[in-house]
């Protein structure tokens, strides 16, 4: 199902492809998303398009450099981010698909962000 993505103050607007009903939202507590808060749901990478607001994009990387996290420039909202544990999908924020609140999916899993395979040392 095609649903809509925005942040807070409209400049940014995405549209997803959601295939699972939300079945795959979850949140993880690695040291950003823990702050950052928002729940995520998986999307492939062909199941996002930016409708709006491409340019009002900042991105934002951190640790590995492999997730790649989106925030609208003026409201800070974070859309969506293109997973180190799947790099072939993208995380969108849940609480910005329009009819959706995140409230009435709890609960929901938990991702071990904490100790993610790609921060261990070999």
């Amino acid at each position: 199902m095609k649903k809509r993505l925005t942040c807070h103050c409209g400049a940014v607007e995405l549209e997803v492809d959601i295939t699972d009903d939300l079945a795959s939202a979850r949140r993880c507590d690695c040291s950003f998303c823990r702050r950052r808060g928002a729940m995520a749901a998986s999307v492939a990478l062909d199941g996002l398009r930016i409708v709006k607001g491409a340019e009002n994009l900042t991105l934002y990387q951190f640790g590995t450099g492999t997730a790649r996290h989106f925030f609208c420039k003026t409201c800070g909202i974070y859309t969506h981010h293109q997973r180190r544990s799947n790099p072939n999908e993208y995380g969108v924020n849940v609480g910005g698909i329009d009819g959706v609140n995140p409230r009435d999916l709890d609960p929901v899993p938990w991702a071990d962000g904490v100790n993610h395979p790609s921060d261990r040392s070999t």
